[in-house]
């Protein structure tokens, strides 16, 4: 490991500072692997400066749905010593933008499902994806039998 000058690492109260993360969000990440921290001989935590970069990549990702694990996959591809390049930020969000557009996809089947359901009256078995009159359909296992597996 390189030298590190304490101005090049930041307090979790700086970094929960400048990033809007709340602390305990912070060392959550760390303990996903999300970012790393070093430590002082107090034991304190200190990170680099590019935790903010990834903190807020990481803020971004949730809010588009993008569920962590996810996040620490593309992270897992990423040098843990420096902030990511704007290459490495095209990767992800290309690999982002595909996951995105399948859920887009899922999303549109449903409402495309669901608005052929609402008042159509057909409460057949054979058609329909909701009626189960007596759970028959609880033979063939648990969950939702008849819809399309890719949309649940």
């Amino acid at each position: 490991m390189t030298s590190r000058t304490s101005e090049e690492l930041l307090a979790i109260g700086e970094v929960s500072r400048r990033t809007g993360a709340a602390v305990s969000a912070i060392r959550y990440y760390e303990s996903l692997g999300l970012v790393t921290a070093h430590r002082t001989a107090g034991g304190t935590r200190r990170f680099p400066r590019h935790t903010i970069r990834r903190i807020s990549i990481i803020q971004l990702a949730t809010r588009f749905g993008i569920p962590l694990v996810e996040v620490a996959e593309v992270f897992s591809a990423l040098p843990v010593e420096r902030p990511p390049t704007r290459r490495d930020w095209m990767r992800i969000s290309r690999a982002w933008h595909e996951r995105l557009e399948e859920r887009k996809q899922a999303i549109d089947r449903m409402q495309r499902e669901l608005a052929g359901c609402i008042g159509c009256g057909c409460l057949s078995l054979q058609a329909c994806t909701l009626f189960n009159p007596g759970d028959r359909l609880g033979e063939d296992g648990a969950g939702a039998r008849r819809v399309d597996p890719g949309a649940r």
